[in-house]
């Protein structure tokens, strides 16, 4: 790509920069992370100040189509993980359907004994035992999400089963749980010194919290999940029809 503007245009330099930097980022050795030229580098090839670059950058950087790290330089923000309201599936399938390779980082499963919150979303009694899985999961560079599920004793998880198959087909396959129905509640918070170590973010950093309330076919609690996304790596679209 040739880097070049008109000075003698009426248009601002700043605008014909960022116009420049809209159609380099788009090229694919960019998007998929390389570094790109630097203030001094453009002024320098573009025979402007770099004041006049600053400001296209910044113009970028708060559309969140650039990120910038001191020492790191200037490159392409990652595009956001998205999930659609309407068509609900395990994480796996989620990924799947949209192309994006996933890393299990860490899993962890254990008996947990049901608090209030639990007991009566699973109408059990309190202290009850049930089974719950953590698991930290994201692209192969990080991670972004951590996952807390718990599960209803009548669905009899051992430990033993294959957790890195899709959560739903295998429940549907060993266990003749087939989930049906979810419901969602999705809120904004602050990383706990728990959650940051998970997510490999600052403590007190923003994260989608999403809590998902899963049932079988004749509408009995089966999990009860909680779900803390890095803020800046996933996107959740709502889409309604009338």
């Amino acid at each position: 790509m040739k880097f070049n503007i008109d000075h003698k245009s009426p248009v601002p330099l700043h605008a014909q920069v960022e116009k420049l930097l809209r159609e380099l980022i788009q090229e694919e050795e960019y998007s998929k992370g390389k570094i790109l030229p630097s203030e001094v580098e453009l002024s320098k090839k573009l025979a402007i100040s770099r004041s006049t670059v600053r400001q296209a950058i910044k113009k970028l950087v708060f559309e969140g189509l650039l990120v910038r790290k001191k020492r790191a330089g200037t490159k392409v923000a990652p595009r956001p993980v998205s999930s659609k309201s309407n068509n609900w599936l395990s994480f796996s399938q989620e990924m799947k359907l949209r192309g994006i390779p996933i890393k299990n980082f860490e899993l962890h499963i254990s008996w947990v004994s049901a608090d209030d919150e639990l007991a009566t979303f699973f109408e059990i009694q309190k202290g009850r035992k049930v089974f719950k899985m953590e698991r930290v999961r994201g692209k192969p560079e990080e991670p972004f999400v951590y996952f807390a599920s718990y599960f209803h004793p009548r669905v009899e998880l051992t430990g033993e089963e294959d957790f890195k198959r899709p959560l739903y087909e295998m429940l549907e396959q060993e266990h003749s749980v087939i989930a049906t129905l979810s419901k969602e509640e999705i809120s904004a918070t602050a990383a706990t010194a728990f959650i940051a170590v998970k997510l490999e973010i600052e403590q007190g950093s923003p994260v989608l919290f999403r809590k998902r309330f899963v049932f079988d076919q004749g509408e009995r609690p089966i999990e009860y999940n909680l779900g803390y996304y890095k803020a800046d790596s996933f996107l959740y679209t709502v889409e309604s029809t009338r």
